[in-house]
Order: C-alpha cells, then structure tokens, then sequence
C-alpha cells in the first residue's frame, strides 16, 4: 500500500448523486481495495501507476479548507466518503474524518455517512451534536468467506452489523446500502430474505438495493477475479454481464417479491 500526504484545493465539491448536494472526501483511493469499486475513475485524476486499492492519498490540508469554505457555502446534504471510504483504517491515525465532523457539527448542514467500517463507531460523540445525520453501512453478501474475496480489508461482517445495533441505540439515524448484489452469491430469494430478516431484527427502516456494474473495463477486472477465486460462476456472470437489461429486471422482480412482506422504506436504484 502507498501512502501519501497531499494537499487540496477544495473540501467540499458539488455532487451529482441524487439528494446529495456535496461531497466530502477525506482521502484519494481506497485501502478496502474491493474488487467492484466503481471509483478507480478517479486515477484518471491522479499521476499513480498503482491499481486503486493499492495506494491513498491524504488530504491533510482538508480541515483547514473545510473550516474556510462552508463558511461560505450555500446550506445543503453533504456526503461523507463519496469516492473512497472515509473511515478506512488510515483514518485511525490521520482522523482527517474526525476533525472535519468537528467542524461540521458547528454548522446546520444534514450529514449523510456511508462506510464499511466500525470505525465510524468512534465518532459517536460527534454525530450526537449533529442535528441531521444518517450512518449507512454498505453490505453485500451474508456469506463472510465470500464477501471477504470481494472486499479484503473492510471491516468483517459481522462488526458491521454491530455497529449498526450501537448506532441505532445511541439514536443514530442509519440505513443500509445493499450493494451492488452478488450475483449467484446474494441474488437469490433466500439470501435477500435471510438479510432483510436480519435488517428487520436491528430495527432498520431504510434500506438501497443496487445490482453490479460491468459497464467497460470493469467487467475485464470482474471477470477475471471470477475466474480465478469462483471458476464454477464464471459462466453465470459472463451471462448476466451481455444480458443485463433482462437480469436487472429478474433480479428487481425479486426484490418486490422479498419486500412485499417487510415494512421499510426501500428504494431500488436500478
């Protein structure tokens, strides 16, 4: 893993995800390296020759520029951790995350954090003084040996689903993200029942589905894992790769089907 200190321009830039009007991202790449990451578009903004997962940048300047910009920043939803994971393990020691809710609990701005780590844990004394925050944790398979393959260095599954239950009882607002959904792994009706059981037990009320995306070299990535650590589903996925529309739509009829009998408050993103 390469690690460097850099310097930003800006802490906040404008965002397009839907009901996001700002993102906030601590650090340049992503030491969780997962295999599906859709944002290794960002090396094309960067001068490294590293794979995204094997290199990060941190932006240690970021606090200071935080607390000059939203001074002057029109009030909006900010998302923590947009294009890398804001509570990856480097912020153990740099805790560019930490001092940035610092500033932001001095502002009247809804904060919305989605992460794979338990790290976030250690900022609950922050996110009380907040007003308007929400905490979602990214899940995508209940089988931990496969989810592992995927995402290699994020938090176990397990200590996610505890952070989720220390969250909601310290009256945290959370969500989970249930994405992108594995095919053959976590597509099926009875491992998205199994978690939606689990999700109904903590208490959790909101929940996002999103399917995989092969869109260009990124199924040359995909499928090449496939082949390497599952060889049995290789076929299964070159399927689902060519007919995506068709899949999309089994996989979505699915999920209606699934949560016709849990009360929550979904919304399927593809």
């Amino acid at each position: 893993m390469r690690v460097a200190e850099v310097y930003c321009k800006n802490a906040l830039s404008r965002s397009k995800i839907s009901g996001v009007d700002y993102a906030l991202n601590p650090y340049i790449g992503c030491e969780h390296a997962c295999v599906y990451c859709y944002a290794d578009f960002m090396k094309k903004y960067t001068n490294h020759k590293e794979e995204w997962g094997e290199f990060v940048d941190a932006k240690i300047n970021i606090v200071d520029r935080l607390r000059q910009q939203i001074k002057r920043t029109k009030p909006g939803t900010i998302m923590i951790g947009t294009v890398t994971d804001a509570y990856q393990p480097l912020e153990e020691k740099y805790q560019l995350t930490r001092r940035c809710l610092e500033i932001l609990a001095d502002f009247d701005f809804p904060i919305h954090i989605q992460t794979k780590s338990d790290l976030v844990l250690r900022d609950i004394d922050i996110l009380k003084r907040i007003k308007n925050r929400e905490v979602g944790f990214t899940i995508t398979c209940l089988d931990p040996k496969i989810e592992k393959l995927f995402e290699p260095k994020a938090s176990e599954l397990e200590n996610r689903f505890e952070a989720l239950k220390k969250l909601k009882e310290k009256d945290i607002p959370i969500f989970v993200f249930f994405g992108p959904i594995l095919p053959l792994f976590s597509d099926n009706k009875e491992a998205i029942e199994s978690l939606l059981e689990r999700l109904k037990n903590i208490g959790i009320e909101e929940i996002l589905f999103d399917r995989m995306n092969y869109l260009g070299a990124k199924w040359k990535k995909i499928g090449m894992f496939i082949e390497r650590n599952f060889p049995y589903a290789l076929n299964y996925y070159k399927h689902v790769a060519k007919d995506g529309e068709s899949y999309s739509a089994r996989l979505k009829s699915v999920l209606v089907h699934s949560l016709s009998g849990f009360s929550s408050d979904s919304d399927i993103l593809f």
